[in-house]
C-alpha cells in the first residue's frame, strides 16, 4: 500500500481502536458498494461506529455527505478522522452518554 497521509491515518485509526478494544473492519469500495460509504466500521459492546478517514486537509465528497447524513438520522455513529485524537476524543463522548 502506498504511504499517503491517509494511509498513514488509516493504519494509526485500525491500530488505536483495536487497543481500544473495539472490532474493525475496513469496507472496501467498488462495484455494487454503497456510494459515499464510509472508510471503516467499528463495533464493540453494540455500538456501531462508521469512521471516514481523511488527510489533514480533505474534505468529503458529496456522496459521503450523504451517507453520513444518513448514518446519523438514523441515530448512527459517523465520524471524519484526520487522526487518532479525533477517534479518541469522540469515543470519550459516546461512553460518556
Amino acid at each position: 500500500m502506498k504511504q499517503t497521509p491517509e494511509n498513514i491515518v488509516k493504519k494509526q485509526v485500525k491500530d488505536y481502536l483495536y487497543w481500544r478494544g473495539w472490532s474493525s473492519f475496513p469496507i472496501m469500495q467498488g462495484l455494487g458498494a454503497h456510494k459515499g460509504i464510509a472508510d471503516r466500521i467499528a463495533i464493540r459492546k453494540g455500538q456501531v461506529l462508521f469512521i471516514e478517514i481523511k488527510s489533514a486537509t480533505g474534505k468529503l465528497s458529496v456522496d459521503q455527505m450523504r451517507f453520513k447524513e444518513t448514518i446519523e438520522v438514523q441515530g448512527g455513529h459517523y465520524i471524519v478522522a484526520r487522526s487518532c485524537d479525533d477517534i479518541e476524543k469522540y469515543l470519550k463522548e459516546m461512553e460518556s452518554t
